[in-house]
């Protein structure tokens, strides 16, 4: 059974297994609801590898058509779509690419969110 800590709004926002005085003080059962949802919350996604977000794109048919945006874009965003280490999801970068592709919110959390798994 683990002590919770909690936001201001009183929502769960840490877990632990010993006692935080003054943090984590609220005793929970292991098959509490709110402590049941809160660990099977699914990780935000913000950031991916260069080698994840390729594969990404690879495996989604998406390519060549995000090459072929990075080549009538500035030199910067050239040089960062061929050179980053890592793709930051709210970048500008990535904000104009997957505006130029159409992609709602969700779809581009989603392309992070598998990408992160490869």
């Amino acid at each position: 059974m683990p002590f919770v800590s909690r936001s201001d709004e009183g929502a769960i926002d840490g877990v632990f297994e010993q006692l935080q005085e003054g943090n984590a003080e609220d005793f929970l059962s292991d098959d509490n609801p709110e402590l049941v949802a809160f660990l099977n919350t699914p990780i935000k996604v913000s950031s991916v590898s260069a080698r994840q977000f390729r594969l990404m794109l690879r495996r989604s048919g998406l390519l060549d058509q995000v090459k072929a945006w990075v080549a009538q874009q500035d030199g910067e965003t050239q040089d960062a779509f061929e050179y980053s280490g890592t793709f930051v999801k709210n970048s500008p970068m990535m904000t104009a690419g997957f505006q130029a592709m159409g992609f709602t919110a969700q779809q581009i959390d989603a392309f992070f969110t598998t990408a992160a798994q490869l």
